[in-house]
């Protein structure tokens, strides 16, 4: 069975690449061909894991064009992007139309009005009708209930022919030249006694950021410390609890030093920020727009807050969460909770589709 995997884009720090990448090594150690679709930015240094394709694409349609283009038969065609057909697709990035729709409520009219008429946007939603239509993906993988309901109410698409593998992380594996706990928080300026809230991903404004800084500016007594990893925009005026640490390649020590992780997602299919999170042992505050959300129990696990915009019940879930005895005998169900889902596992389920189409 030769597998292509069609990816667009590519960025240092991406969920997607970062699960592709670990699949890649994985079909490799399983004995199948693999090779990557893919456009120019992807680093050929970062595919060790087959033949790897590049090409100029500069616009979703374009690259859906081009996968069109020099697909070729006997091959099976996995892709974690939106193209026009394909024999079985990733839905890791959810339906856009959901999104556009969700986050209308989030932000001012005049914006939501001049993002409709933005050609990319018109062509992500025309590759999602074509994708979900009749002649496009024969089988769909779902990483959450959440997007498995969405793409079957929006689409039509038949849920039998939706399979839903949760994502996987491979086992923490602590490197040895890696700085203690206490060595990264003085480095950031971190007192022994604060408790550090860690905010991790891209695309801030979706993940919510705003209203994690407002859950936190009300805070001016106590011990609570927000830190900010990955690169965008800094909104105005913020909370001087607050510390931007900037892109971060090795997210490891930043997770050993956090004792709480904060994701108020406006969407989310299934972050796996959060599951990264678990497998430290640090409960997880999250929004039930979170795919994620369907695996933890709240106040279990952690907090999950029913609209990102409850910034009154974010700040209520930290401070909840930042006593230490709760933290502590929350601690051991996380770590037995994100056991549950390696990466092992989510290879297994997938290859379990992607054998049934050969």
């Amino acid at each position: 069975m030769n597998i292509v995997l069609v990816r667009r884009g590519y960025s240092r720090t991406g969920g997607a690449e970062n699960y592709l990448k670990r699949l890649g090594r994985a079909l490799v150690e399983r004995g199948y061909g693999t090779k990557l679709y893919t456009t120019e930015e992807w680093p050929e240094a970062e595919w060790p894991y087959g033949p790897l394709t590049r090409f100029k694409a500069s616009t979703p349609w374009d690259f859906a064009q081009e996968i069109q283009r020099i697909q070729k038969s006997g091959e099976i065609l996995f892709s974690l992007d939106r193209v026009f057909a394909c024999n079985c697709y990733r839905a890791g990035d959810g339906v856009h139309r959901v999104w556009l729709e969700r986050r209308i409520a989030h932000e001012p009219p005049w914006r939501s009005r001049f993002r409709f008429l933005n050609p990319k946007h018109r062509q992500i939603l025309e590759l999602e009708r074509s994708l979900f239509g009749r002649a496009g993906a024969k089988k769909v993988i779902a990483n959450s209930k959440l997007v498995k309901n969405e793409i079957v109410r929006e689409f039509g698409y038949s849920s039998d022919d939706i399979t839903l593998i949760y994502n996987g992380l491979p086992p923490v594996e602590l490197k040895a030249e890696s700085r203690s706990r206490l060595e990264v928080r003085r480095e950031w300026e971190i007192r022994d006694e604060e408790i550090a809230v860690l905010f991790a991903g891209s695309g801030w404004e979706r993940k919510g950021l705003n209203y994690a800084l407002e859950a936190v500016r009300p805070i001016t007594k106590g011990n609570i410390r927000l830190l900010v990893a990955g690169s965008g925009t800094k909104p105005a005026n913020i909370p001087k609890n607050v510390r931007f640490l900037g892109p971060v390649a090795d997210m490891q020590p930043v997770y050993a030093a956090s004792d709480l992780f904060l994701l108020p997602t406006i969407y989310d299919p299934f972050s796996n920020a959060c599951l990264e999170a678990l497998t430290f042992g640090i409960p997880v505050i999250t929004t039930a727009s979170n795919g994620f959300a369907e695996i933890v129990e709240s106040g279990v696990h952690g907090q999950i807050i029913d609209r990102p915009n409850d910034t009154g019940a974010i700040r209520k879930a930290i401070e909840d969460w930042s006593e230490p005895n709760r933290r502590q005998a929350a601690k051991q169900r996380c770590l037995d909770l994100a056991r549950q889902f390696s990466m092992d596992r989510n290879v297994e389920q997938t290859l379990e589709v992607l054998e049934g189409l050969a």
